[in-house]
């Protein structure tokens, strides 16, 4: 371990691995704190998936950690067919808009465990793990981390990649706003009696008052399927506490019998639902990433490409500094400025989405049913909304 590092990557997640490996790659000598190491996969199926879209697996693979994925454990997504609450469709075909897919649907645990494999082959990253951090104290142009084994970092920048809840975030005295939707994300995974073909599908279904569903099958390999519920809080519980029989049977009525019947693969389970934005997300000596910075409805799967839309930028910029120190405030408000229109365009979308079909006034179904058919039938459209969508 050396004395002192360019930076501490805090949290090494999917985008903190990302981020440690990036900033190696850069060139800076690079401390990745962990309180846990990453379990290894075993032939279970993840009850937790991501939709990694092109420009995400561009960065992995240039990060050294696609190829080390199983190919057969990840499914393309060729089409993603939405429907409305009241008649409204949409249909967004990769062949159409000239692009090879629209996603890459993969399990967390795998490409945690491919991203763990490629830092520990780095020669410019220390892997401290378990450790925590009790401390930090912050000084220019350099601060020290404290760890619960008693080492002290010296470095130029720390990196927040620790979460939601992000312990850097409040040392850093960085203010975010949470708004929670009084929603639950139900995750499970299925055996299903239809192929699916490389075809996402997602449903908007009113539900309470207030408060819309939105129902998502995602696609895995072979003849099985994800399922993201996002769901009044309060029906989330209700959905977790059927036996298997009966979920797989409202699973089955809430996607129309598209796969036909369902046979669960994993235990369901749910997360809650927040939208999560900052002023900024850097101050002298400090940058947060991922969950960290920023958090959206997952109607749109969008929440990790942000975050390894967060790494290629902040890497790009630091290897772009020049004679500046990585911690150099102008030096991160140049990444701040780079990454506000993005997060902010897919924060506004996704919300937006959601308060339009939560909405019960007759003139608002019209309006979202009509404009999802008629975007359905403009092309041009359509390809630039799978560019902005599904291409950072």
């Amino acid at each position: 371990m050396r004395p002192r590092y360019h930076a501490a990557v805090i949290g090494a997640g999917l985008v903190g691995s990302a981020t440690a490996l990036a900033l190696a790659r850069a060139g800076l000598g690079v401390a990745l704190i962990e309180p846990r190491e990453a379990a290894v996969p075993d032939d279970g199926w993840d009850v937790r998936v991501y939709a990694i879209g092109p420009d995400s697996e561009a960065l992995l693979d240039t990060l050294g950690a696609w190829a080390r994925l199983d190919a057969t454990r990840m499914q393309t997504v060729y089409r993603m067919d939405v429907h409305g609450d009241a008649g409204g469709a949409l249909l967004l075909d990769a062949y159409a808009a000239g692009v090879p897919r629209l996603a890459t649907i993969l399990e967390s645990s795998r490409l945690q465990h491919a991203l763990w494999q490629a830092v520990n082959a780095h020669d410019n990253i220390d892997v401290m793990c378990p450790a925590g951090v009790t401390d930090i104290v912050w000084g220019n142009p350099r601060s020290t981390v404290v760890l619960d084994t008693g080492s002290r970092l010296d470095v130029e920048l720390v990196v927040g990649a620790d979460g939601a809840n992000s312990m850097t975030r409040q040392r850093a005295d960085i203010e975010a706003k949470a708004t929670p939707y009084d929603q639950s994300g139900v995750v499970a995974n299925f055996e299903v009696e239809k192929p699916h073909r490389g075809t996402a599908f997602q449903w908007f279904r009113p539900f309470m008052r207030g408060c819309g569903d939105i129902v998502a099958y995602l696609p895995l390999p072979g003849n099985r399927m994800s399922l993201v519920w996002s769901t009044a809080t309060e029906h989330a519980q209700a959905l977790l506490a059927l036996d298997e029989q009966e979920f797989c049977a409202q699973v089955e009525r809430a996607g129309e019998s598209r796969l036909g019947k369902l046979a669960l693969l994993t235990r369901p389970a749910a997360f809650p639902l927040r939208l999560m934005q900052t002023d900024s997300p850097v101050r002298a000596g400090c940058v947060l990433v991922g969950d960290a910075a920023h958090g959206v409805h997952p109607l749109a799967g969008q929440g990790v490409n942000l975050g390894f839309g967060d790494v290629a930028a902040l890497a790009d910029v630091i290897a772009q500094r020049g004679k500046s120190g990585c911690g150099d405030l102008a030096l991160l408000e140049r990444y701040a400025r780079r990454r506000a229109e993005p997060v902010a365009r897919m924060q506004f979308v996704t919300d937006s989405l959601w308060r339009l079909f939560g909405c019960e006034e007759k003139l608002a179904g019209m309006t979202r049913n009509t404009g999802m058919s008629l975007l359905n039938k403009l092309g041009p459209a359509k390809s630039a909304l799978i560019h902005e969508a599904f291409f950072n």
